[in-house]
This record gives C-alpha cells, sequence and structure tokens, in this order.
C-alpha cells in the first residue's frame, strides 16, 4: 500500500472518522472519472486544487465541489497573496500527494484551505485518498472540519 494512501487512512482513523477507501480500478484522475467510477454528480467529488503562492512560495489548497473551477482573483484575494499554477515538485514536497491523487487530509505539512460551500449541499461526497486510484467518501461537514479549511466563495 502507498505511503500517500496510509497517510489519509491514518488522518481519518485518528480522527475517528470510518470512512471506507475504495480502489477504483478505472482511475480517478479527473472529476468526471471519479465521478464516472463513484456513480455521483459530478458536484459530489471534492476536489483538491492545489495552488503555489508567488511571496510565500506555499502550496494552497481550495477544495471544490467537481463541477467549479477556481477563480484566480478570488482565491488569490483569499490567501492574502498573488497564487500561480503549483508544480508538481512543489505538491509533492509539502502535500506528499502526486497530481491526480492530491487528498483534502494526510498532508506531510499544514496548508492554508478554503472550502467550496456547494459540496455542503450534500449528504455524501467523494475525495481523493491519497492515489490517483482511490477515493473515500465523507459528509462534507465533517471534511470541512478536519481538512482545516475555512468555507468562502472562490469559484468561478
Amino acid at each position: 500500500m502507498s505511503k500517500s494512501l496510509n497517510r489519509v487512512k491514518r488522518a481519518l482513523e485518528e480522527a475517528g472518522i470510518p470512512a471506507e477507501v475504495l480502489e477504483m480500478t478505472e482511475g480517478t484522475r479527473t472529476a468526471e472519472d471519479a465521478a464516472r467510477a463513484a456513480g455521483c454528480a459530478l458536484d459530489q467529488i471534492a476536489k483538491s486544487i492545489i495552488f503555489g503562492a508567488e511571496d510565500s512560495g506555499d502550496a494552497v489548497l481550495f477544495i471544490t465541489a467537481g463541477g467549479n473551477r477556481v477563480d484566480a482573483a478570488k482565491a488569490s484575494a483569499l490567501a492574502g497573496e498573488a497564487l500561480g499554477k503549483a508544480d508538481a515538485g512543489l505538491i509533492r514536497e509539502q502535500t506528499g500527494f502526486a497530481i491526480g491523487g492530491v487528498a483534502p487530509v494526510g498532508h506531510l505539512t499544514p496548508i492554508r484551505a478554503w472550502f467550496d460551500p456547494r459540496l455542503l449541499d450534500f449528504d455524501v461526497v467523494w475525495a481523493a485518498a491519497g492515489t490517483p486510484r482511490h477515493v473515500f467518501a465523507i459528509a462534507p461537514d465533517v471534511l470541512l472540519q478536519l481538512s482545516g479549511a475555512q468555507k468562502a466563495d472562490f469559484t468561478a
């Protein structure tokens, strides 16, 4: 089992959250793929979008509904600094995850995070579990709390 997947499972277990991690044979690299594999609505996919903060160099996380796009200007305003595309090295170094498998929990280092209120419209959402092939289902209010994210409007 991958170290990334183990970190996500451990984060859920330590929080007392009974989340079953599922392996999707067809992969879940995109929100569309994940929704198809999980048999859920596109917006029930909790995408973990990472940006690079241009001043601090930190990775910044936006957890958004699968059908939504992060508005760069709104995201930068929330972060208090300009945000740009995060490269694979920054993502791996600061979160411990590879692109396509970034989970909203279980990061190597604490991360500033914001949460799309659209996800709260559902009883259950699905999120990456640390690999491009693993997902877990969770109540969105529990995910909001566990991720340490702040609820905010940052979508286009």
